[in-house]
Formats: C-alpha cells, structure tokens, sequence
C-alpha cells in the first residue's frame, strides 16, 4: 500500500493506492484535512488508467505530413527533435520554438521546464494552460492584496463558517469532498444554472442567485450597495487595513438593488436578502466569499473577481479568524503550475520576469548572465494562435496539456497546431493533440513518480511513487533533461531526479514572495503541515494577511472597477448565450477520464443543458441531438432539458473532443489585464442534428446515484460506490 494525492483537482485529496491480484491498482480515500476520507468518483477510479490498454508506451515519430505515427526508440526521439529545434532556431533565432505546460505537473516539472525554456532554448515564447484556468483571480488577488494564493487560509476553516457566497463556483461536482467543510454553512451561490451546488444550497436554507451569464460585475456591485445600504459595511476595519474604499463604493453607488435586477435578472429582493446573510454572519465572525471560474472567465473577469474582492474587504472579511476570501483553483497543481516560471512574465518562487533584481537572483543559481533571459512572451492564447504565422513559432514543445480540445476557438488552434513545422507532445496516451503531434513522447502518470504538488490552500504536498512507469516509458524530467543535452546543455544542469530539482528549487525561491527554500522531502515525509511561503529558517504560513497584507504599507487595496457586458452578445442570427464548465465525471479535456470506462459509460457524450421551452422553441427533446453553431464553429450535443436553467441560456460540458468540441463555440477575447479568454459567454443557435458518426440515437446511460454531489467515502463489497454511506 502506498499514499498518495488524486491525479485531478486541487483539493489534492489523499488516498491509498493498493495492488490487486489481477495486477490492477485499487484506490481508496486517505484521512486528510482537505478530504477528511472522501473520494469523488474520478479519485475512485483513478487507478484505472495506470493499466489501460490506450498508454502510450513507446515514443511515436511520424516519418512526414500526412503520414501515420511510428513507433521508434528514444535515441531516435530525442535526436530527432534535438536537431529540428537548433535548426529552427538557427534558421529564425530562440523564439522560433515555444513550450506550453500545464497545471497539472509537479511543482519539480514546472520549474524545469521554465528553465529548459529560458536557459536551454533562450526563448520567450512559454505559457501554459493555468492561463484559462485562474489567471484573472490571480490578477485580482495580486492587485488587492499582494500576493496570490488561492485560499490564504486552510481549507478546514470553512467548517465553522456561518454563510458561504460561492461565485461561479460548483464544488458539489467539480470537488466534491469539499462540500463536506460547507455542510454547517448557509450557502449563497451565484451561478446562471442551478447546479448541484446551487440545489444543496436551496435545500439547506440558502440563495441561489441567478444572473445572467457575463453579469456578475454588476451583481457584485450590488451587493456591496445593499451592504452598504443596511450599514453591514465595516468601517473600522476599512480604516485600519485598506486604502481606496471611497473610490470603489463611487462605482458601487449607482448600483441599487433593482438597477441590480435589471441588468443582471436577480431579483432585488434576493440582492437584499444575500448581503444582509453575509453582512450579518460578518459581523459575527462566520462569513467567506469564494469565487471560481464562473466568475472570472470573462473579457473583463479581473475586474469581476475584483468586485468580489471589494465586497469581502468592505464587510472585512479577508486576513481575520473565521471570515475571509478566497479563489477555488481548478487544476491539481494550478497554484504551483504558476508559481515557479511556466508562465510567460513570471520565474520560480512567484518572482516578476521584469524586476531585475529577479533576474539576478534566478540567473545566479542558473549560472547564467541575467541580461541572457528573454524578456516576458505572449499569453497562453496569443502564444498558439501565432503559430506557424510569418513571425510566430515555428515549434511547439507540449507537456502536461490539450489545447486542441480545451482552448478556446478551438478549430482555430488545431489549425496553427497543424501549421507548425515541428509539433512535440509528452503525454500518457493519446490525446487529440498528441494525435496531431510530428514526435509523442511517452511519459510516466501520476502515480509512477514521485513529486510535490501545491493544492488550492498553498499547501505544498508529497506525491508518492506507487509504482514504476512501464517499460520504454521515461518522466518529464528525463525527456527534459535528454533534449537539453542534444542541444548542448550540461548534464548537471538539467536533473533527472526530482529531489535535486527540489533542492534548486528551494534555493531558487529563497526570499521570493512564493518561498519554498523550507519544503524538503523529509519535512514533508514527517508529516509536516508546509504552506507558502515556508522558508527554511522560520514556519510556513497556512494563514496569510493576519497581521498586514503584502503591499508595502501593509494594506489592502480596493480597486475601483464598472461593470462591462460580454463581448458578444446574442442576437437575432445567434439568440443563445452558450456557458461551458465541468461535468463531475470528468476532468479538463477528458484526455484521461474518457479512458475509464466507469466515467465514459455514465457521460458518454457531451450534452446541452437547455430549458424545456426552449428546447421545444428549436424542434428539440429530451436525449435528441443538437446542433450548436457559434462564430466561430459548430459542435454537436445531446440534449438534456431542465426547468431550473435560464431560458436565454444553454450549458455544455468541455471535456469531449471531435465533433462534441465545446471550445470550438467559445471566444477568444482576452482580459486586458490576465490574458485570460472569455470562456464563460459566446453567442449561439441551436437547432436539431442527426448523431455524430452516424450513431443510432439512444438513451442517456448515467448511474443509479440519486444525489451525485455526494461525496463517496465508501464503496460496497463488489468495489462499486455504495452511494448511500
């Protein structure tokens, strides 16, 4: 038996890895703070993978365009690529090649490969898919506060919480175990659908709060006026830890409750009603605000997850005992994934890839010469929708991500991916990008390597080796460190071992904002408790902002922000608001759990959630397929119709690829200040369509879970879920 954390979310829960007879693993849930000995059912089946028939086990070289990938050897792999990329780059300089990562590698994987980027390629062309995921929070959160971790507090201090505003947000599906924190807490959910999330608040006594898709600046904002309205404001607290409050409540002012209602289609009666719950459980010491990708993948979604922002400091909520704000990361190592130089303008340790004294302190220990790092590059986006063009990449190195299916304008994407002249992609098995790939090299799983992960508390976790990758299969690191090597790099330079990456990374970070020169594998093997910043002389700080926040001054910052509408917006050609998001049996792109066959059979297919009547207005019932055209593309659904979704909106999970490609709708326009897309709004028409690949229609097969919010703990003797514990 071996403990370990899940494969998936960032709640990282713990669990039990266990051989079986038949040579397959067995996962059960592990005692652990955020999970208290829950699983959801994508933890359960997590072992299911590590033995699939679909793992790639064997790099893949396709010989020319057009023709079908090949099995080789390494040797051939990693001389094959190696030459292709100095050839490149000889031909049009460092920025010929690009890197894009991923939020799910190991704190070790992304730091090298930041580094492989900037050291061993010398180019500025690196981002990775986090940018969809919480880059606007994180935007925000800087701003604010300082400093950004998702939640500056531990996830077990929600259990004593009076009221919960969840914005965007839809633990009951996408982290289940979470709910469990949440069960004593009045819940107030801002979402347009009523999710899961939405129904247990409902059930329990709470609100659901249901704007419309692209308005939640503005209903934001009206909280904070009906707060203020009811005198719920804390004006000691502003006094003594804030500046800018006046400011912020200038454009907060014209927002009244049914100004509120008309733009957004809250009832003012419910604007009222919520920010009396949180206003009052505020004062009483018991109140969070959390907030989630619903809220901030948007066009303007810095300055929504800024609103909210405005409202916790006004109800003073953020650094003080049982009240705070906080952002619900999505990816397993989102928080780490950004913090240690994968993302364009930063370097390991959270440090700014523009502050020269960075750039000192980072070229130090690389032993490089700080003016010989490239300067920041584009955001995730701009870097793959510039490929292949006249002065783009020419090549593109992938680890950890499939943006053929999870960016957005998808069809786009798989157009500049088909562009380049030399596509590489590491993974496990082969996804729709690394089916589109010159070079796949097959790499080790989450479960066959040892590393540290950070969760959504910042709290920095020990993934533990359960077994040896298969044969011919190599991890990240060594795959990095094999291409450095052909292009010239020392050996000793690149390690193979991730507790030598550790150790530089702790040296590397020493100082930095995001701290981890204190993270060491015995600390984290005895079972110390390590959230960021843990420095090596002094403790790690699992509650940030208690005595002053990260600013120079020590305060928070309130930041003026207006409401601003979607940048598309429907009309009579596409009259649909489409929304996309998570679906509780599967993850991201679905790379990995389409794979599992427990998960598969009980969402086979994508589907569109749609009102009865508005299913009825377009030709279309329960388990039909659809047709969802955008401006940008088309896909198709089945239909699922639901009287509790808003009429003028439509829902589509984005975990499918092929002709079920969600993020072929979705559109591209970027946050001015995160580079984040606005995922969460497209216009659309929907109408009937015959099934995809000329499939007989059926019906939906789904498991018999009668609340699939549910948090599994236990499975019966068979090892099927026993929903009902």
């Amino acid at each position: 038996m071996t403990t370990t954390h899940c494969p998936y979310c960032a709640l990282q829960c713990a669990m039990h890895v266990d051989p079986t007879p038949d040579g397959r693993w067995a996962v059960r849930p592990a005692e652990f703070p955020t999970n208290k000995g829950g699983l959801c059912r994508k933890g359960w089946t997590a072992g299911e993978l590590l033995t699939s028939q679909e793992r790639l086990t064997a790099p893949l070289v396709r010989p020319r365009r057009g023709a079908p990938l090949e099995p080789t050897d390494w040797d051939t792999a990693l001389e094959t690529v190696g030459t292709r990329l100095a050839d490149l780059q000889a031909q049009y300089g460092p920025n010929a090649v690009a890197v894009f990562g991923g939020g799910g590698l190991t704190n070790e994987k992304c730091y090298l490969l930041g580094k492989f980027a900037r050291l061993a390629l010398g180019t500025s062309r690196i981002d990775y898919n986090g940018r969809f995921c919480m880059s606007s929070a994180a935007a925000a959160g800087l701003r604010a506060f300082g400093l950004d971790r998702g939640l500056p507090f531990p996830v077990t201090d929600l259990a004593g919480a009076q009221t919960v505003l969840l914005a965007g947000a839809n633990p009951a599906e996408t982290m289940p175990p979470l709910m469990q924190h949440l069960n004593r807490s009045r819940l107030i959910v801002v979402d347009p659908r009523r999710t899961p999330t939405a129904e247990r608040a409902v059930a329990s006594g709470g609100l659901h709060l249901a704007p419309r898709p692209g308005t939640d600046t503005a209903l934001a904002l009206g909280l904070l006026h009906a707060a203020h309205a009811q005198r719920l404001v804390d004006r000691t607290y502003i006094a003594a830890r804030t500046t800018g409050f006046e400011q912020a409540w200038s454009h907060a002012a014209e927002w009244w409750p049914e100004q509120v209602e008309h733009v957004t289609g809250v009832p003012a009666d419910l604007v009222r009603e919520a920010a009396q719950a949180l206003g009052s459980a505020a004062a009483e010491g018991g109140a969070y605000v959390l907030t989630g990708r619903g809220t901030e993948q948007h066009a303007s979604g810095t300055d929504t997850a800024t609103a909210w922002i405005n409202l916790a400091l006004a109800l003073g909520l953020p650094g003080r005992e049982g009240r705070g704000y906080g952002c619900l990361t999505g990816q397993g190592n989102g928080q780490g994934g950004r913090e240690h130089g994968q993302k364009a303008d930063q370097l390991p340790g959270y440090r700014r890839i523009d502050d020269p004294e960075s750039r000192r302190i980072v070229s130090e220990v690389w032993g490089t010469d700080p003016d010989a790092l490239p300067p920041a590059g584009d955001s995730a986006y701009e870097l793959l929708a510039s490929l292949g063009e006249a002065d783009g990449p020419r090549a593109l190195l992938l680890f950890g991500s499939n943006p053929a299916v999870s960016a957005p304008h998808a069809s786009h994407v798989r157009e500049r991916l088909s562009a380049t002249e030399l596509l590489v992609v590491a993974d496990c098995v082969l996804s729709e990008t690394a089916g589109m790939a010159d070079v796949v090299f097959p790499v080790a799983q989450w479960a066959e390597e040892t590393g540290t992960m950070t969760n959504l508390e910042g709290r920095v976790l020990l993934r533990n080796q359960v077994a040896p990758p298969p044969d011919g299969v190599r991890t990240d690191l060594h795959v990095l460190a094999g291409l450095a090597h052909h292009l010239g790099q020392p050996t000793e330079r690149f390690p193979t071992d991730a507790d030598e990456v550790l150790a530089e990374l702790r040296a590397v970070t020493a100082g930095a904002p995001a701290d981890y020169s204190g993270v060491t594998r015995e600390r984290l093997e005895a079972g110390a408790s390590l959230h960021w910043p843990a420095p090596a002389e002094g403790t790690s700080h699992p509650r940030l902002f208690v005595e002053e926040f990260a600013h120079p001054d020590g305060r928070a910052r309130f930041v003026p922000v207006a409401h601003h509408p979607p940048s598309e917006t429907p009309d009579a050609q596409f009259p649909l608001v489409l929304t996309t998001g998570r679906a509780m049996g599967h993850y991201q792109s679905g790379a990995q759990t389409r794979r599992i066959e427990e998960l598969s059979r009980a969402e086979p297919d994508a589907y569109v959630e749609v009102h009865p009547d508005t299913a009825a207005t377009y030709g279309l019932l329960q388990d039909d397929w659809a047709r969802l055209v955008s401006r940008r593309g088309a896909m198709l659904a089945r239909v699922r119709t639901r009287t509790a979704i808003r009429r003028d909106t439509v829902f589509v999970p984005f975990h499918f690829g092929g002709a079920q490609t969600a993020n072929d709708l979705t559109n591209p326009a970027l946050d001015p200040t995160s580079r984040m897309p606005e995922f969460k709004t497209a216009a659309v028409r929907l109408g009937p369509a015959s099934p995809p690949n000329g499939d007989n229609p059926r019906p939906r097969q789904l498991d018999s879970v009668a609340d699939p919010s549910i948090c599994e703990q236990g499975r019966n003797h068979s090892g099927a879920r026993d929903d009902r514990r």
